[in-house]
């Protein structure tokens, strides 16, 4: 029966028709489809290769250098309405850093046309010291404090802040006071004296993997064009005894052309994001051009709802591996400035339940 139909002239020629018309209109379709280009990010290459070894050597190169001095230009920014896609920035002003391992910072806040030094402070590794020198009397201060302590966000006249209510608009100059009260020198030391990776620390390990970033393009900043950038990401964790691990620092490498370190982003014991710093294009520092190191260094931080850019005003002068005496980093109250002992006014601690 089946080869009886099949072997019919009719059952053929429908069979003829059915095919040709399967090929016909496809193709008649698609004359018809308009072919329009679509522009996609492009993605920035030659994109260089390393493994965990040659990462860990870029970072630790960073961290060779003992001390640094120099001449930076400083620009604060307040985040606190982040969320809403606002910041303000304050003015850029002229200063002077002096950094010195582990942990020691001496910073000047100069102010313009040779008025002097709006703010000083220094950080001994343990406790800090801030001076405000400049604007208003009433936001003229010496602060106290210890670095690893937490504190409540100072208002420009000292004391806790408050919520925002109606009171209005603070000044720039309050505003600026404010900031220079709540930075802490351990957020500049950290990001700008990067910690070497150690390999011998116990119960820390490194995962190394990649990542794919699309950002403006650096060519027409001006332009919403974007591109996409690779990156090597390398993870520090700390293990524990039960089989988890917490993760303390994530560094990202840019890997277009070269391996750079990019950013650094550490996080507290609940894995919230605490510092975010990103590192510029390395220049030469030194009069012989010794060290290669970031000219510019951004620091945020979330939590506290600030961001500080540093940059270096002449890499080329800045004085590099000197050993500077711990006194350099004892501010000292020589001004008489109302006092704000920070572990003094910290409230008790409330009753355990």
């Amino acid at each position: 029966m089946l080869n009886h139909i099949a072997g019919s002239p009719a059952a053929t020629i429908r069979l003829a028709i059915t095919l040709a018309l399967a090929i016909i209109l496809p193709v008649a379709m698609a004359c018809h489809i308009v072919h329009k280009p679509v522009e996609v990010e492009k993605l920035l290459t030659p994109l260089s290769e390393a493994d965990t070894p040659q990462l860990i050597r870029v970072v630790n190169n960073l961290s060779s250098v003992r001390s640094i001095h120099g001449k930076v230009d400083i620009q604060f920014e307040d985040t606190s309405f982040a969320t809403s896609g606002i910041a303000e920035k304050y003015r850029t002003a002229d200063g002077s850093i002096t950094l010195q391992r582990p942990a020691k910072v001496y910073l000047v806040v100069q102010g313009p046309l040779a008025i002097g030094d709006v703010a000083q402070m220094t950080s001994d590794g343990e406790h800090f010291r801030i001076a405000i020198l400049r604007g208003d009397e009433k936001y003229h201060r010496f602060v106290r404090g210890t670095n690893n302590a937490v504190y409540p966000k100072l208002d420009a006249d000292g004391t806790p802040a408050a919520r925002p209510g109606k009171q209005g608009k603070p000044t720039s100059e309050a505003q600026a006071v404010s900031a220079l009260s709540n930075l802490r020198p351990q957020h500049l030391t950290d990001a700008l004296l990067i910690r070497p990776i150690d390999l011998r620390a116990p119960g820390v390990t490194y995962v190394q993997s990649e990542f794919f970033q699309s950002e403006k393009d650096p060519a027409k900043l001006e332009s919403s064009k974007r591109v996409v950038r690779g990156y090597y990401f390398l993870e520090e964790l700390q293990t524990a005894g039960d089989g988890n691990a917490r993760l303390l620092r994530r560094f990202w490498f840019d890997r277009v052309k070269d391996i750079r370190l990019a950013r650094l982003q550490t996080f507290d014991e609940k894995g919230v994001l605490v510092t975010d710093v990103t590192y510029g294009e390395l220049r030469k520092f030194g009069a012989g051009g010794e060290a290669l190191l970031p000219a510019q260094v951004s620091i945020t931080r979330p939590q506290d709802h600030y961001k500080i850019t540093i940059t270096y005003q002449t890499p080329e002068s800045v004085s590099l591996d000197h050993d500077y005496s711990p006194d350099v980093f004892v501010l000292e109250n020589k001004g008489g400035l109302r006092e704000v002992d920070l572990d003094s006014a910290k409230p008790p601690a409330p009753p355990k339940n």
